[in-house]
Formats: structure tokens, sequence, C-alpha cells
């Protein structure tokens, strides 16, 4: 394939890779590895980033399911493998939805029994030929991820404040990476203050950039309760509040949404406990 295809499409593969992956760093693996791939692509394509786009869905899938010690499965290929560009961003966007929620809960059989019917719309008896199971069993297989889907279990106080703390920590220390991994794909920052409207950042790679060797006063804080982030004013010894950010989290404990104020109002009342 033409490099300079293969860097077009870049963007939208990274993109694809990290709505599925929930790591930057994993993602740029999946990209390269496409690369690689794209050698052996046919010489006729006639829509190359839609083939690039299912080489990339398909290695990210084997890559999550090598994060598990169950027991392994054969490599997962797409029904069709040249869906349209326009389904193959729709199964993008929703295999990260899903699989953003179950990444820590669901072993490999269950994720991929999930992804491909309740996501992808795959027959149960594609999925359980993949799967090496029955019709029946694999049933009960996507039965057993879609409740554990609806009903997962929420992040304990101290694995908020803990990922909190890495956050703060990346912040400072300017580690892109490492801010993209706390955050959520679809997270949103919102900045609240007296005199101008609501600021709105949108996305986990946007919202780790505008945070990027910032926080250097900020402490991780609960807040009338919540864990959340305080930045007192700089200098001050009295307890004033420059700002605070109430954190939001999905689940599994990533961050998915920081609401900083600096209303004077709210900053007057709010308890602040730092941890």
């Amino acid at each position: 394939m033409d490099e300079e295809i293969f860097t077009a499409a870049r963007p939208q593969l990274l993109g694809v890779a990290t709505r599925i992956l929930g790591s930057a760093a994993d993602a740029e693996e999946a990209v390269q590895e496409a690369w690689i791939r794209s050698a052996a692509a046919p010489a006729d394509l006639e829509r190359p980033t839609a083939w690039l786009t299912t080489v990339v869905s398909r290695i990210c899938l084997d890559m999550l399911r090598a994060r598990r010690d169950s027991a392994p499965i054969d490599a997962v290929e797409p029904v069709d493998p040249m869906p349209g560009p326009e389904a193959q961003t729709q199964l993008a966007d929703a295999v990260g939805a899903a699989l953003g929620a179950v990444l820590d809960s669901l072993g490999p059989a269950e994720r991929v029994a999930f992804v491909l019917h309740d996501v992808f719309g795959v027959p149960f008896d594609d999925v359980a030929v993949i799967l090496g199971k029955t019709p029946a069993a694999t049933r009960q297989v996507a039965g057993r991820a879609r409740r554990r889907v609806a009903s997962p279990e929420p992040a304990t106080g101290s694995r908020r404040a803990d990922a909190v703390d890495a956050f703060l920590s990346a912040s400072r220390d300017g580690d892109f990476s490492a801010l993209v991994e706390l955050l959520d794909p679809d997270a949103v920052f919102r900045t609240f203050t007296d005199d101008q409207p609501p600021a709105l950042v949108h996305g986990g790679p946007a919202i780790a950039e505008a945070f990027m060797f910032r926080a250097k006063t900020a402490l991780t804080a609960t807040l009338d309760g919540k864990v959340g982030i305080a930045v007192p004013v700089p200098g001050a010894h009295d307890g004033r509040l420059l700002l605070v950010m109430d954190v939001s989290f999905t689940p599994q404990g990533r961050i998915c949404g920081v609401d900083a104020t600096l209303r004077a109002a709210e900053l007057a009342v709010v308890e602040v406990t730092t941890l």
C-alpha cells in the first residue's frame, strides 16, 4: 500500500484504536502493526481506509484478548472484511463505547460474544463458530456479558482518589500517554466562571492536552464528600481557593468528567478536605 494513503488514513485509524483500546500507547502499537500488514493489501482496493480500519479493529480485538489469562480463542475475523466507510465508523464508535464500559470486567469469550453480536450485529451462529461453542452456549455467554455491562461494579472511593492522584501527577509531569490512559475517550472538561459562558473541552486526548504541565499546586481532595481537586490561591496559607474541580468516573474508575468552577459563591461554601 502506498505510504501516502496510509498517512492520510492514520488519524482515523489512531482514533478508532484509541476508542477500542482506551490506551494511546497501545493504539500507536496497533496502528504500526496495521502499517506492517498493509504491505499485503490487494493492489486494487477501492476503499483502502475501510480496509485499514478493518485491520486495525481486528488487531485491537486480538490485543484485548491477549490482556487476559483466560483460555485462548481463535482470532476474530469480521463477517464482512470490506464493510463500507459509514458502517466502519458506526462500528468503531459502538465498540469504543461498549468496551470502555466492560474492559475490566469481561473475559475474552464474553467480550467477543457481546461485541460481535450486541454491537456488530453478527448472528449467534457465526459467533459460535468463532468461539468454538454451540449457538445455545454462545447465547448464554453473551447474556452473561450483557448483564455485567448493565450492572458493573462501581469504583470505590480509594480507587477514585488514586486515579485523581495519578491524573495530577501526570499533569505536572506532562505525561500525555498517562493522562489519556486515565481519561475516558468521551470525557468532558467544563469550566465555570462568574462572568463567562461555560468553556467546554470534549474527548480524552483534547483534555489531556489541556492539562499538560499544569496542576502544579492542585491537590486531591474531597469536595462536599466527593473525591475531586482543589487548587489553593497561590501563596495563600488561609485555605482560600482559586478553583475546585468536581471529578466524575466511569463504573470502572476512569475519569469521564471534570467540572472546574471559579465561581466565588460556590467556592465560599464548598467543604474541602485534602487527602
